[in-house]
């Protein structure tokens, strides 16, 4: 399947400078910013440069995946889908609104290019774990699943299990992108990438504010092995840095 986001942003859908209007469209009482702007350009350079979906293969079998584990704080998610094309900007306005599609969390049932409602946390990576699993067994070797997920969220005990499963049965086509803002209560011994790689993935830390260091550590070759990709951004409680 070829990327049809490339040729998206060769016509001019939108580009990572405008994603500070769309985020700006987005007012109300939302109370994770730091989530959201945590996660924006990471979620660019995967829509961008290395998912293979667009709007025109949200139900193709062969499309990529990407399940968006970490759900609170999703206006960096709904700004790159819109300036991809998924749904109109015109929806941003009206988020978290009562009859907005665009939620708190967001809601597959409602957000066109969502592959999963988020929730609770520590539930995505377990999500994506069955997915590709799912995947394999319809001999569909070819998409990727990707999940992104907090540092903090690793605390739940359902992420440790999947971690383990996925490296042991040597789940090749996913990959597990951790926005990592110091935010963890309890933190890894050793680091988060060290974890993975003890159970078997391949694993990689990147600035996350880093667009080519990004695609570098997203793209690099893991066969045989799931991949992980610690993204490393500015502490929490430091203050939301400038999203253009």
């Amino acid at each position: 399947m070829t990327n049809a986001i490339r040729t998206q942003t060769e016509n001019g859908v939108a580009g990572f400078g405008e994603l500070a209007s769309l985020m700006g469209l987005m007012t109300g009482a939302e109370k994770h910013g730091p989530a959201a702007t945590s996660t924006l350009d990471a979620l660019w350079v995967l829509y961008d440069r290395v998912l293979r979906v667009s709007p025109e293969t949200v139900k193709d079998p062969g499309r990529d995946r990407f399940l968006l584990s970490k759900g609170h704080g999703p206006m960096a998610y709904y700004a790159v889908l819109a300036a991809k094309g998924f749904f109109p900007r015109t929806w941003l306005a009206d988020f978290g609104t009562y009859h907005s599609p665009l939620g708190h969390h967001p809601d597959r049932t409602l957000v066109p290019g969502a592959e999963i409602g988020s929730g609770s946390l520590g539930h995505g990576l377990p999500l994506a774990v069955g997915t590709a699993l799912g995947l394999r067994a319809q001999g569909l070797d070819d998409p990727a699943v990707w999940v992104l997920v907090g540092d903090a969220e690793l605390d739940e005990g359902s992420n440790h299990e999947a971690i383990a499963y996925a490296g042991a049965a040597g789940l090749s086509r996913l990959h597990t992108l951790v926005i990592d803002n110091s935010s963890a209560t309890h933190g890894w011994h050793g680091g988060i990438a060290a974890q993975f790689e003890a159970a078997g993935w391949s694993a990689v830390t990147a600035d996350g504010r880093d667009h080519e260091a990004l695609h570098k550590a997203f793209t690099a070759p893991h066969p045989g092995r799931p991949h992980a990709v610690v993204a490393q951004v500015e502490p929490k409680d430091t203050g939301e840095p400038k999203v253009a």
